[in-house]
């Protein structure tokens, strides 16, 4: 099929030339971005009750007869023996 010869029965032709086809490659550089979280401690103070029994005495000293404040009769001698006992039977 080949005549031998370098003809070719076709015209030549301009080549065409397309755009060219972008390939692109991606590089990926750690880039450092601050986040920053901020904390806020706040210190509660709650008040709990709690119970403190505190003990008052009072003494009361009365001197009179029958008719005296209260109805009560106190001699000297007798009121301080019988504090006496009542403090020695109360530490045993």
């Amino acid at each position: 099929m080949s005549c031998g010869c370098n003809q070719n029965p076709c015209p030549h032709v301009s080549p065409i030339v397309c755009d060219p086809i972008v390939v692109i490659r991606d590089h990926f550089v750690p880039q450092i971005v601050p986040v920053i979280h901020p904390i806020k401690v706040v210190d509660k103070v709650h008040c709990v009750p709690v119970e403190q029994h505190i003990y008052t005495y009072s003494e009361e000293e009365v001197i009179g007869g029958v008719g005296g404040p209260g109805g009560v009769l106190v001699s000297g001698k007798s009121s301080k023996k019988r504090a006496s006992r009542t403090t020695r039977s109360r530490r045993k």
